[in-house]
Parts: C-alpha cells; structure tokens; sequence
C-alpha cells in the first residue's frame, strides 16, 4: 500500500478495491433536488487531461461522467494523455473506451506538454457547445451537470465551476464540500479558499441554492461556453505545464466582461493529493514563478508590486513575450485591476489603497519589522533591513491597518504583545494611526505607542506609553524594485 502511495500520491490499493461504477451519496442542499432545469439545455464536450494516471481512478471519473448525465447532454469525452509512459494508458486504454455508450476520443501528446497546452489542445477537438474541463480523479454525483449548463444557457459569459467534494487520498471515502466558501488569492498569488462574504449572501437574499459569484476558481473542474472560450483567449499558450492559469483565467473573466460562479447544486468529488506525484520539466518553482510573472504583468497593473515584493525571486525569471495577452486585453476592452479589487474582490488581501508598501524601520536601532515566516497567532519579529523585500514587506494602508499578505499586527492587551491575526477589516486591536511629523504608529485602541525595546532579551515589537523616543519613531518606506 505504501509503495502504491508514494506513485501515486493516493492509495491507490484502496482505489481498486472500488468499483469503478461505485454509488455516491446525493449531498445537495434540498432546495437543489426539486429544481427544473430547461428541456433544451446546450449539449457539453468533457475533457479529462492525464499524465500516468491510476487506471481506476481515470476510469472511475469516466464511469461517473457517463452514469451520471444525461445521455443527450454529453455529446464526447475527449481524454488527453499527456505523454503517459505507462503501459495500461495506451492500447488497453483505447480497447476498454471503445466498450463504452458514449462516444470516447484519446488524443496523444507527443512530448510531455503539461495540463495548460494538452487542455488547449482536447479543446481545439471537441464538438459540444459547452466545453466541460474535469481532473482525471472525480466522481461526478447526481444532478451535477444540468445546473451548469442551465446557467451558461441563461448566460453564455458565465463561467461555472460545481462544489468540489473532497474524496479522501486515504480512504476513498467521499465527503462534501461547502457552500459557504469561495476562491480567492493572496499576495503570492496563491488560490485560497476564503468564507463567502456577507455582500454575496446579502445578493442572493439568503437563497444558498443560488449561484455564488467567485474572485477566482481553482481551476481544475468548470464548464464554460465553447466559442465565449475562444473569443475571450481560451489558456494563455506561452504559460508551461500547470499554476497560475487559473487565476489569469479568473482575473481575464472578470476583467473582460464575463463572470465566474460556483453553482452550488452541482456537485464533483476530487481526490486531493497532498503532493504532485509527477515533476514539472524545470522544476516546480521556476515554472510557476514563470506563469505567475506573465499573469502579473498583463492583468494587475500597479497592484502586482504586491507580488513582487513579496516574491522577490520571481524578479529573475524569464516570462517571454506577453505582448500578445495584452493586445487581447485591449482588444476585448478589459477592465483595470483597481475595478476588478473594488467590485469583484473587495474583500482582496490586497488593499485598494494604501500609504506605504515596503520595510518598516525603526528610527533607534535601524532594524525593521519581520514577520519571521511566522503564522498566525505567533510574534512579529525584528531584523536588520535587507531591503529584499519577502518577510519585512508590509503595507501601512487607509484603512490604518499594517498588514503582511492577509495577517495583520494586532495588540489585545497593555503592553502587547503584538501579533500577527488574519486581517478583519473592522479596526479595533488592527487599527493603527500613522503620525508623519513624529513618525510614531500609535495604537488606538490602548492609546500606547509601538516601541522597540533595546533590553536584548526582548527583541520583539512591543506597547509602551508613548513618550517621543527614537525608539518609538519608525520610518514606512516603499520599496522600489529594479523590474
């Protein structure tokens, strides 16, 4: 079991004791199970990309696709096999598609091309009118594909994702996920899940069977219009193997127009793996600095000095040549990233507007705020001033929060300590008034100054009464970087 785990990332003995047909539990909210959906729905095309996958896990998503639509609705599956080197993916694979009642198209990478260009190309072969992306480890439930496609055929810009249930990497055992969360980002421009916010319950008037509106998908599983795909620029091609593309997706959705939903009464099951079980050509970090840096530069605008400065590494990797994606973007008469954080993701970790991002800098010692790498709930820490950017990038912002990505200092008690908590936007222990002349960051609600004290057993920021000291004097400084 353990040596089929470490191939896999799963366990993958638990896998094929399964049946490949097995039964799934409905778990749609009641309002779901009485809808009706439209006789004439828009047929969809499914499309599975698979780089050496588990044969009962690529063909219990199949079998789930196939015994859980609609027979008129699922015109192919096209499964893309980025260039799998096990045997059972290549003539066997063919044979077992051919026994199947709906029509079954394998397409061959020649080289290893990763999820983005395979995806473009089983795009480029489908014939449905709605294309339907999966993972080659779902399981399809009841009733999940009709309230996509009613949505697109309500609106042929909407681009939908279902709720992704989480089926165990341990156990197989499937578990439903929550129609309370919604994607988002933070500074490095990694996908977050983030509870939905109160705007969005409050749009829906607590009809949680609604569609939710979503900053950003996780890209894995969604459904979109096949010729909206195409006019609105379908992947981003100069982007390699796999991350970042949903949130350039998420962003150029948005931005140009359309909008992304989770449509709550659908509902697919994901085998989510706690590491990749394949390597990225390049190595994992350089390819997803790369795709990173390309979304940054053409949809972000000034707000992607976030990223950067966070993320100095990423300042050295080669992106190529995006002159193309912002044509696009002028083309399609896109919006800025400022509407996009005011009106799509207010609530970004992002601060619309702010007075400084960059070092903290205290004026007595010459050492600045560092968060350490540390979490939430523990200290902020010191440090000298290395002006790279990372763990002593915060942002002092109209809001009078200092933030570092979506933590921000917090003091509950006299005297501190201060910590670290996730940001709340409603002021409190989080709120912090800057004085430019004195160049003291006071504390509200304690009415004490940030101090730093130099007994050198306590090198962590602390609350003192405020006194006019240097060591109570901080300097907020934007960092500038060489781009």
């Amino acid at each position: 079991m353990k040596e089929l785990f470490k191939i896999n990332q799963f366990n993958l003995m638990a896998s094929d004791m399964i049946a490949l047909n097995r039964s799934l539990p409905d778990v749609r909210l009641d309002g779901c199970k009485t809808k009706v959906y439209p006789d004439h729905l828009p047929n969809t095309s499914i499309v599975i990309v698979f780089h050496n996958e588990a044969w009962s896990t690529l063909l219990r998503t199949v079998r789930s696709v196939i015994n859980r639509s609609p027979r008129h609705l699922v015109v192919e599956i096209v499964l893309v096999d980025d260039f799998s080197e096990r045997d059972f993916l290549g003539k066997k694979l063919e044979d077992y598609a051919r026994t199947l009642e709906v029509p079954v198209k394998i397409l061959r990478m020649e080289e290893r091309s990763g999820l983005i260009r395979a995806r473009l190309r089983g795009a480029a072969a489908t014939k449905g009118q709605v294309i339907t992306f999966l993972d080659a480890h779902c399981e399809c439930t009841v009733g999940w594909l009709e309230p996509l496609l009613a949505r697109i055929k309500e609106d042929r810009t909407a681009v939908v994702c279902p709720i992704i249930d989480v089926i165990s990497d341990e156990t197989f055992e499937y578990m439903a996920g929550s129609d309370m969360t919604y994607g988002g980002f933070n500074w490095k421009l990694n996908f977050r899940w983030y509870p939905v916010p109160q705007r969005e319950m409050d749009r829906r008037k607590g009809d949680r069977t609604l569609p939710v509106r979503t900053p950003t998908m996780a890209g894995g599983l969604f459904s979109i219009d096949k010729t909206y795909f195409e006019e609105i620029g379908s992947y981003d091609p100069g982007m390699d193997i796999w991350g970042g593309e949903n949130l350039e997706m998420s962003f150029r959705i948005w931005q140009c127009g359309g909008s992304l939903e989770i449509v709550t009464c659908s509902h697919v099951g994901h085998v989510f793996r706690k590491a990749t079980p394949y390597s990225f050509p390049g190595g994992t970090g350089q390819v997803i600095n790369k795709n990173n840096r390309r979304l940054a530069e053409v949809w972000m605008d000034d707000f992607k000095d976030f990223f950067y400065i966070i993320s100095p590494g990423v300042m050295r990797v080669n992106y190529g040549d995006v002159s193309s994606r912002k044509s696009l973007r002028g083309a399609l008469k896109c919006r800025p990233f400022s509407w996009y954080l005011e009106n799509i993701y207010p609530d970004s970790q992002i601060p619309r507007r702010y007075y400084s991002l960059g070092e903290i800098r205290n004026v007595e010692t010459n050492q600045c705020v560092d968060n350490m790498g540390r979490k939430e709930n523990e200290k902020v820490g010191f440090f000298n001033c290395h002006g790279m950017g990372g763990n002593q990038v915060f942002s002092y912002t109209a809001d009078k929060e200092i933030r570092t990505d979506d933590l921000c200092l917090d003091v509950s008690r006299l005297n501190g300590p201060v910590v670290m908590l996730k940001c709340h936007h409603m002021k409190g222990n989080q709120m912090f008034q800057y004085d430019a002349e004195r160049l003291t960051l006071l504390h509200v609600n304690s009415n004490q100054c940030l101090d730093m004290p130099l007994e050198e057993d306590k090198m962590v920021p602390t609350l003192r009464d405020c006194n006019g000291s240097r060591s109570q004097q901080w300097l907020l400084r934007n960092m500038t970087l060489n781009l």
